[in-house]
């Protein structure tokens, strides 16, 4: 009788123990996802994808819509293009298990997220920022503010070299690792046929981790790196 009971309070143990190591692998970060200019959250499908192949359920991930689809020139960093952004982070931040996300943002999306973390005062909440092709020093194709600005995206809101909104971003920090996704083949980026601002590429983020250049254009930097996009994550 001993033995037997002692082979059940062992299945046991090895039971519940089985059980305790599952629910921690399946605890992870929530991610937030935000799109670029214009685009839907079906741009990132394929990072959708991965990360639900690597264990992420659907609930995990938040996926924001924001801003005008017809309209590139009318979008910016202020009014109703900030509310989706800051409710998925609130919403991902409160459904959580760990405490903690992970934010990657695409093109202007990186910044609009930055943004919002930055005003949410929750950067210190989050595990890991990616910002994918993003402009965080400016497009030289919208001018230097306040010369040459010429819509709303690139106005004091918007992505004008020393606009206000990017000053105001300048030397914050996104989360307690950041990183950044570049190219030197970016189409919007280095439209004017060069990437760099005051000697440094727009996408790269002052105080980042860890910085990674691929040859591929503005869309592609989005939808071709999502499993660099998990490594930094995960």
């Amino acid at each position: 009788m001993y033995n037997y009971k002692n082979i059940v309070l062992t299945t046991l143990f090895s039971f519940f123990a089985s059980c305790s190591l599952m629910l921690q692998a399946a605890c992870v970060d929530a991610v937030v996802l935000v799109h670029g200019n214009t685009a839907t959250p079906a741009s990132w499908n394929n990072t959708y994808n991965y990360l639900i192949s690597k264990g992420y359920s659907s609930s995990d991930i938040y996926r924001p819509d924001w801003g005008s689809k017809s309209c590139a020139a009318c979008n910016d960093h202020s009014g109703s293009e900030e509310t989706p952004v800051r409710n998925a982070l609130q919403q991902a931040l409160a459904s959580s298990c760990t405490g903690k996300i992970d934010v990657i943002g695409h093109s202007m999306g990186a910044t609009l997220a930055a943004q919002q973390i930055d005003k949410l005062a929750i950067a210190s909440q989050v595990n890991s920022f990616v910002g994918i092709a993003g402009a965080f020093r400016g497009l030289l194709s919208c001018g230097v503010y306040p010369y040459n600005v010429w819509n709303s995206t690139c106005g004091s809101a918007g992505l004008s070299v020393s606009s206000p909104f990017l000053d105001g971003l300048y030397g914050t920090r996104f989360g307690q690792k950041v990183y950044s996704i570049k190219s030197y083949s970016d189409q919007v980026v280095c439209s004017t046929g060069s990437c760099l601002v005051y000697g440094i590429h727009s996408s790269s983020i002052w105080g980042e981790n860890a910085s990674y250049s691929y040859v591929l254009g503005h869309f592609g930097l989005q939808t071709d790196t999502a499993a660099q996009q998990y490594q930094l994550i995960k």
